[in-house]
């Protein structure tokens, strides 16, 4: 199969790596010619997608577009382009614009019963204030009380109309992804996450540890709001466990990054070839997988002396990236890593047969960078402040 991707940041590098496991040809567009996603296409067009007789030119024999970007009205373009040369196009619109809105989404949640964080100010603090159409952890802001409520008023502003503001609540965060398609929805495997120090995440983990009981609650939680927004695609939902309760923090009705790829490494279940069947010949009745594999998914940075694990932003700056397999260990990775440069940016993935059997992995990868580049500090930060910095090896 010939597909298109649009976008060759963060959500086109997954949209990339997940279409050449699938043995298809993968024509990537971006405007940048620095795009994260660039080498690992088999062909990259650079110029603006809304010039739609430009795009129509180069879209002969594709079988699908798969869009990886949130510019609405590009998408909007791009959707019509599509339309006017009959080729399917992965994405639905109606699901998009709730899960953009993170007060819609929240106002959703809130009717359907979902559990979810207090809204300020029917709570107390500490507060997380996130703008409201922004994609991830950009612009997250912990306001431990009201000497930080203060200061973020005056930093943004009197009208916190674009922010919402909620309770902060600690605890393990879990994502699932549910595919949805003429009314059947179909949840895939709970993975773990873990943040760094701006709520950017740092680190999946597949299979999650997650207890079955939750597991199940989490996957009806899922099916529940992709019914009520009549989901025709692909949806992540994610959750915090505060006090044995999941509570849901937000939704995303588009390709999401990081997880599939954890998903992917761990059953085998390719979400772009079930992305491509919602939009083409529709899903299977069910799914089953097993979990072959425990998978560590995480991002590096590297520089002189120093080695930090970093939220994702880091790879969408880090320009065009080659994969590798076994890269000083690691099972797989997309890097711009070359011999002799100090500062590169890598994301590793491990995979293993075991928890432990992984988590050696991982340890070993990481002192072979160490080694080879001369670290002396360990860096892994997380929301709370604390982290491990040291120049022995790690023992995971």
């Amino acid at each position: 199969m010939r597909v298109a991707v649009i976008g060759g940041r963060l959500q086109g590098l997954e949209a990339v790596y997940l279409a050449k496991k699938a043995g298809w040809q993968v024509l990537l567009f971006d405007k940048r010619d620095d795009a994260p996603a660039v080498n690992i296409a088999d062909r990259f067009y650079c110029f603006d997608v809304s010039q739609r007789d430009e795009l129509a030119a180069v879209l002969n024999g594709v079988d699908l577009i798969i869009p990886a970007l949130e510019n609405r009205k590009i998408l909007q373009d791009v959707a019509e382009t599509a339309a006017r040369l009959n080729i399917p196009f992965a994405f639905h619109f109606q699901s998009y614009d709730i899960s953009a809105s993170k007060s819609a989404s929240n106002l959703l949640f809130a009717e359907i019963g979902v559990p979810a964080p207090r809204p300020w100010p029917d709570c107390r603090f500490p507060l997380i204030a996130k703008p409201e159409g922004a994609s991830g952890s950009e612009g997250v802001t912990l306001l431990q009380d009201e000497r930080d409520f203060r200061l973020f008023r005056e930093k943004i502003g009197i009208n916190l109309s674009r922010w919402v503001i909620q309770e902060y609540l600690e605890g393990p965060s879990y994502s699932i992804e549910i595919m949805g398609c003429r009314g059947k929805y179909l949840p895939l495997q709970v993975t773990a996450l873990e943040m760094d120090s701006t709520f950017d995440c740092k680190r999946v983990l597949a299979p999650s540890n997650l207890a079955v009981v939750h597991q199940k609650q989490f996957a009806d939680i899922a099916r529940q709001i992709a019914r009520r927004i009549n989901l025709n695609g692909i949806m992540d939902v994610e959750v915090i466990l505060h006090d044995n309760q999941l509570q849901v923090l937000e939704i995303d009705a588009r390709l999401p990054s990081q997880t599939p790829t954890a998903v992917y490494q761990s059953t085998g279940i390719n979400m772009l070839e079930l992305l491509a069947a919602c939009f083409m010949d529709g899903l299977p009745a069910s799914l089953s997988w097993s979990e072959k594999k425990f998978v560590i998914f995480e991002h590096i940075v590297v520089s002189p002396g120093r080695l930090e694990v970093t939220g994702e932003h880091a790879v969408a700056a880090a320009g065009p990236l080659t994969y590798f397999e076994d890269f000083f260990g690691a099972t797989e990775a997309l890097t711009n890593y070359r011999p002799g440069k100090e500062n590169w940016t890598a994301t590793l993935i491990f995979t293993g047969n075991s928890r432990h059997e992984v988590a050696q992995k991982r340890s070993r990868a990481i002192n072979n960078i160490i080694k080879e580049m001369g670290i002396e500090c360990y860096v892994d930060p997380d929301p709370q402040g604390s982290d491990y910095t040291g120049r022995k090896e790690l023992d995971l």
